[in-house]
C-alpha cells in the first residue's frame, strides 16, 4: 500500500486561502482563570482576525460543546473546539500559559498549560473531524507539545501548528 502525504491546502483548497493559524492567533504567557476565560481570550483573537463573525455566539457554542464532554488531552493540553455558523474559515488559536498558570480542561492527568481553540464552519463536518484528529494526533507526541511550550515565539508556534497538519490519504 502506498500512503501519500497531503497538506490541508491540498485536500481542501477552497476552504484554506490562509493558514490555519498565524502569529496573531497565538497568545504567549496566557493568564486565564478558567477554561471559559481561555476560550474567550483565544476567540477574541479569532474575532479580531475576521475568522469569526460573532464572538458571543461562537463562545456560547464552544462552551456548550465543553459541557458535553471534556476536551482535555494527556500531557497538559486543552483542545476546545466547535463547528459554528459564525466561523468564516477553519482556524486554530493557540495559548501557552504563563509559568505557574494552568487551566482545568478535565484531563485525567491534570490541568493544561497549552490550549488550542479550533473553529470550523458549521457545514464543514469532515474538515472539522480531519483537523481535530490530526491536531490531537500531533498533540499526543511529547516532543511536539514541548516544542510548542518552549518556542516563546508566536511565529514559530504558528509554523509548528501549520506544518503538523498533514493528512494521510490511504
Amino acid at each position: 500500500m502506498i500512503i501519500e502525504r497531503h497538506t490541508v491546502n491540498e485536500l481542501f483548497p477552497d476552504l484554506y486561502d490562509a493558514e490555519l493559524t498565524t502569529a496573531d492567533l497565538v497568545i504567549l504567557e496566557m493568564e486565564a482563570s478558567s477554561k471559559e476565560d481561555a476560550a474567550t481570550q483565544l476567540a477574541g483573537r479569532l474575532h479580531r482576525a475576521g475568522r469569526i463573525s460573532d464572538l458571543d455566539g461562537f463562545l456560547r457554542q464552544v462552551n456548550a460543546r465543553e459541557h458535553q464532554l471534556a476536551t482535555g488531552l494527556p500531557g497538559g493540553v486543552g483542545l476546545p473546539h466547535a463547528r459554528s455558523e459564525y466561523v468564516t474559515q477553519t482556524s486554530i488559536a493557540v495559548g501557552v500559559t504563563r509559568f505557574g498558570y494552568s487551566i482545568d480542561f478535565g484531563a485525567v492527568d491534570g490541568p493544561a498549560t497549552l490550549v488550542l481553540l479550533m473553529a470550523t464552519p458549521a457545514q464543514s463536518f469532515s474538515e472539522h473531524l480531519e483537523v481535530l484528529a490530526t491536531t490531537a494526533r500531533s498533540l499526543f507526541k511529547e516532543n511536539f507539545r514541548e516544542s510548542l511550550r518552549r518556542a516563546h515565539d508566536a511565529e514559530v508556534i504558528a509554523e509548528l501548528i501549520n506544518s503538523s497538519l498533514v493528512f494521510f490519504d490511504h
